[in-house]
């Protein structure tokens, strides 16, 4: 049995879309476990180019199930805009399941996300106002609405009811907004509802038995290590587990199943959303860098924003690596340091008082770290059509053994460009 969570070793945007593009193509089932429409996959295929916020990203395999597990944040208005977009361009429907345990992210939980950010202004947490934090606020105050609720009229107005009942004193004495009503919520969530319905299920019951069976089962991670809210950096985290260790939770299977993690890992370092990131640079370096990453630059899948822009961070990757348990790594987006003369690595940092160190410290110690660099040779050319490690430059194999010893994972893949074929196994 091969149940392998693909997951983030870092801030996000590290390309795990790719890579479980790239492996669903062995696989049975790609399950979404976690966070919802806040962050998004970029995928590159013979349809052409993708970004999936909502839909599972084995979407492109006719013969995978597609799984939205209970852990995840439904948007079902962003799902079924993805369902009609894929249609549109003559992607095959795709086998969607989605759980009845699952539960949705409310028109309420947008406005209340987007009105706090502005009300909190420069301390906000760079959020996507997609109503990902209000939304597991309402989940952990059991005042959240499943799937299964939809089709109740009966019991969706009643969870309704408690669920508005502190959000309206909110809008009128903190937001000075009108209340919310319910009728309007009610329509707006049965019509969706009649959409939906045809792909609703027992996910879980459904992955056990897949698991039982020995069917590779992939399940999928949003954001990663760094943004998780117990062990990021925390409060500019997201609001649901970005761990491995949350993967069996999110999708519905024992955790023992899980037999392998896959954490992904950029040969530099990107950032969306505030908070520290002691790598970071800025100015013509960090455009120059924000230009050439990935495809179409570094910019947010989900928000446009630019992204904030850093070298290769061995701290923050090497924990990111370990709370994710990580069994492998991926090396991602190894192409774009093709036009340096010399990488920056980042190997240590230093904290208040001159205390160097090589631990990654909590939130409250980070402010004002200051990195320790090392330099790596760069190879000066366009790698993204080579397909295998042998025919790599002599310096691309170095730094990428470099960045190996430095995590204390092995590589056991480089992904020289977005495409599914620019995948290099390595020894």
């Amino acid at each position: 049995m091969t149940v392998t969570a693909i997951v983030g070793a870092n801030w996000g945007d590290e390309g795990k879309g790719k890579m479980t593009d790239v492996l669903a193509a062995e696989a049975a089932c790609v399950v979404r476990f976690q966070g919802g429409s806040n962050a998004g996959h970029t995928i590159m295929n013979d349809f052409g180019k993708f970004s999936l916020h909502m839909l599972p990203s084995g979407v492109f395999y006719p013969s995978v199930k597609n799984v939205i597990g209970p852990g995840a944040a439904l948007d079902v208005k962003a799902l079924l805009t993805e369902w009609n977009e894929l249609a549109e361009r003559g992607v095959p429907a795709p086998e969607l399941y989605v759980s009845e345990r699952a539960q949705v992210v409310l028109p309420i939980h947008r406005l209340l996300d987007e009105l706090e950010e502005e009300r909190l202004g420069e301390r906000g947490f760079g959020s996507t106002k997609r109503g990902i934090a209000p939304f597991y606020a309402d989940k952990y105050a059991k005042l959240g609405i499943q799937v299964a609720d939809l089709f109740d009229a009966k019991r969706l107005k009643l969870r309704l009811e408690q669920c508005l009942a502190p959000k309206n004193v909110l809008l009128q004495h903190l937001y000075e907004r009108p209340p919310v009503r319910i009728e309007e919520i009610m329509e707006q969530l049965q019509s969706e509802a009649k959409l939906l319905r045809p792909y609703v299920s027992d996910t879980t019951f459904m992955l056990q038995e897949a698991a039982g069976k020995g069917e590779s089962i992939l399940l999928e991670g949003q954001l990663g290590a760094l943004r998780d809210p117990d062990h990021g950096i925390y409060p500019f985290s997201t609001s649901s587990s970005t761990l491995a260790g949350f993967a069996s939770i999110g999708a519905g299977i024992p955790a023992s199943s899980i037999t392998k993690v896959v954490a992904v890992v950029k040969a530099y370092s990107s950032c969306a959303g505030a908070g520290p990131f002691v790598s970071e640079i800025d100015g013509a370096e960090a455009d120059e860098l924000r230009r050439r990453g990935g495809d179409a630059g570094e910019y947010g899948v989900t928000t446009g924003r630019p992204r904030r822009m850093g070298w290769f961070d061995a701290v923050a990757t090497r924990y990111g690596c370990r709370m994710q348990g990580a069994t492998e790594t991926v090396l991602t987006n190894l192409d774009v340091l093709g036009y340096l003369d010399e990488i920056p690595v980042c190997v240590g940092y230093e904290l208040k008082g001159g205390i160097r160190t090589d631990r990654f410290p909590v939130t409250a110690k980070l402010e004002g770290a200051k990195p320790i660099w090392k330099s790596m040779p760069g190879w000066r050319s366009d790698i993204s059509r080579i397909s295998s490690y042998e025919a790599l430059p002599e310096q691309a194999k170095r730094y990428i053994r470099f960045v190996e010893t430095e995590i204390g994972i092995r590589i056991a893949t480089v992904s020289v460009g977005p495409r599914r074929e620019q995948t290099i196994n390595c020894p």
